[in-house]
């Protein structure tokens, strides 16, 4: 019987009332399902944040930041990634698609792109501007010389060839939830605000926090009043000083190790001196050390403030990027006095941010997750130390050697066989070979085969060996293939023995450098909490892509469209 007002009226009291009884029920619970959604999904990455680093000084942590994650989470404590490049834009990528870097493109922090003939960074459009004027990128970039082969400051994520979890809310919702990632990179902000969502990062050379028109015609009146009260001024002619007394510091008789980068006037040992609001370096100074992440605090409360994040029963999501400790990890590597005291900072500031969503939409109805776009190497003097072989490679070098003079008289080449080394691919001069009538793939083993021969390389391999799937099946090889995508990776990839690495940033001497398939690079926290999560440690071996399509689990959402993570099942079971 069709169910109408009519129907009703003849339906004998009981049966009336039974019906009526069971569509409240039916409506009740619908409406238990949708509150069961958390008002607000908080996803927290820290760039460089190798697994073992977030206990490695919890004895001096306070309350509500690491400890929080670790003693009130769900704490996946064999969590790697699975591709073979651990760049920034890399892990960004992965957590926020669930994709590898094969499906969603990001291969690297640049490549080198053969239609136009030079370096691309992953993010950059030149169809969409900043909005601020004078926020151009060679100006802002003095530590991290990737943006620098930017030939535009235009800013979007049309590069990146699947959608996010962000995305598949907004897709969700009809545009009614509210996606939004901030970062002082511009790349991690963009990762993770995707197609759909809005995106703000750091200008070094304004000294603000920017956007490009692809989110925005103009800024909205409370980031124009975010940045007009000046963010940075109180650093001004102050330094970055210790927390507590050095006695208290597991490396407090190490401040001054000659591997670390010394940045006048901000220098190699405590306190760090920023300068003057004017001086030359000075916002460089700010991102290199805490005072980076704790601008981005500041902007991200302004930000759920203003946007009132999680204020109605429709999941927003916000992504935090905190950037400090990959600079520090550069300059000062992993087992510093400046490593430690940013930790112990940065503990600080999760605190506070966590403590600020409480309070604006209530961590039972938050749910929270933390990971790390990549690991980090020690410094290869440092291990030295140990006894380990360790230490830098030079790519510039590789063509002057006569291996390399051999290899082009055999193929009768006399020009440039090497076309542009961009981490971690090899690419060759497609147009000598065509000229000469080789065979790219043969071209392709032999200097692979010939790389192999030099100090610190593992592995070269074939990018026509990858396509024509003729590569053994390792695990190391396969994240290798996980990084191919056909049209942006490079003819070779070389893999650097574990400990080996490129030192040069634009000639600056770092460090330590991430980027390697080997454990210390792969190996991240992932942590869930709050929205009702029961603690657990689990120890089984999860993958970075498994975070996107567990979101998308708990939003109800379908999976990013490149997903091929599995969704993990102690995050749902402990809600």
């Amino acid at each position: 019987m069709k169910l109408s007002v009519r129907n009703l009226v003849v339906i004998p009291s009981t049966a009336c009332l039974w019906v009526i009884a069971s569509i409240f029920l039916l409506f009740q619970n619908t409406g238990l399902a949708e509150t069961e959604k958390p008002r607000l999904i908080l996803q927290i990455t820290v760039d460089q944040l190798r697994g073992d680093l977030p206990a490695r000084f919890l004895n001096r942590m306070g309350e509500g930041g690491f400890r929080y994650f670790l003693e009130e989470g769900i704490v996946y404590g064999n969590a790697h990634h699975a591709h073979a490049n651990t760049e920034t834009i890399v892990g960004h990528a992965t957590l926020a698609t669930g994709a590898h870097p094969s499906a969603h493109g990001m291969i690297g922090n640049i490549w080198f792109d053969r239609g136009t003939g030079s370096l691309t960074y992953n993010i950059e459009d030149d169809r969409y501007g900043l909005l601020t004027e004078g926020a151009d990128v060679d100006k802002q970039t003095e530590i991290d010389p990737t943006q620098k082969v930017a030939g535009t400051d235009g800013r979007s994520p049309a590069a990146m060839l699947v959608s996010t979890f962000g995305d598949e809310l907004s897709i969700y919702t009809a545009g009614i939830a509210k996606v939004f990632g901030v970062s002082i990179k511009d790349r991690g902000a963009v990762s993770f605000a995707g197609h759909a969502g809005k995106a703000f990062w750091f200008s070094k050379s304004a000294g603000e926090f920017v956007t490009s028109r692809f989110y925005y015609d103009k800024y909205p009146e409370w980031v124009t009043a975010f940045n007009k009260a000046g963010p940075t001024r109180r650093f001004a002619d102050t330094s970055w000083e210790l927390l507590q007394d050095p006695s208290r510091y597991l490396f407090g008789n190490r401040d001054d190790q000659a591997w670390e980068l010394d940045l006048p006037p901000f220098g190699r040992t405590f306190p760090h001196a920023f300068g003057p609001a004017d001086g030359r370096g000075f916002t460089t100074f700010l991102t290199v050390s805490p005072a980076g992440d704790e601008l981005t605090l500041e902007f991200a409360r302004a930000l759920i403030e203003n946007e009132a994040l999680g204020t109605d029963p429709v999941t927003d999501f916000l992504s935090v990027s905190f950037s400090s400790t990959d600079y520090v990890g550069h300059l000062f590597g992993p087992s510093s006095l400046e490593a430690e005291d940013n930790l112990l900072r940065l503990d600080r500031t999760l605190a506070a941010l966590l403590a600020y969503v409480d309070e604006k939409v209530g961590l039972d109805h938050t749910l929270v997750v933390l990971s790390a776009d990549h690991g980090g190497p020690e410094a290869p003097a440092d291990l030295q130390q140990y006894g380990f072989e360790a230490n830098y490679v030079d790519p510039d070098s590789w063509e002057k050697e006569a291996g390399f003079a051999a290899l082009k008289q055999r193929f009768g080449i006399g020009e440039q066989l090497i076309r542009q080394y961009a981490h971690p691919y090899l690419y060759l001069n497609h147009e000598i070979i065509a000229e000469n009538g080789l065979s790219l793939g043969e071209v392709e083993e032999a200097v692979a085969a010939e790389l192999v021969k030099f100090e610190g390389v593992a592995l070269a391999v074939s990018s026509t060996a990858m396509a024509h799937g003729e590569i053994p099946d390792t695990p190391l090889l396969r994240s290798v293939l996980n990084n191919y995508n056909p049209r942006r990776s490079g003819d070779i990839y070389v893999v650097f023995r574990p400990n080996w690495f490129i030192n040069d940033f634009d000639g600056l001497t770092v460090a330590a450098t991430h980027g390697s398939p080997w454990r210390y690079d792969t190996f991240v926290p992932v942590f869930f909490a709050g929205a009702g999560i029961n603690p657990q440690k689990v120890y089984r071996e999860i993958h970075t892509i498994d975070v996107a399509p567990t979101l998308a689990a708990v939003a109800g959402t379908k999976p990013p469209s490149g997903t091929r993570g599995k969704v993990l099942v102690e995050v749902l079971e402990g809600r």
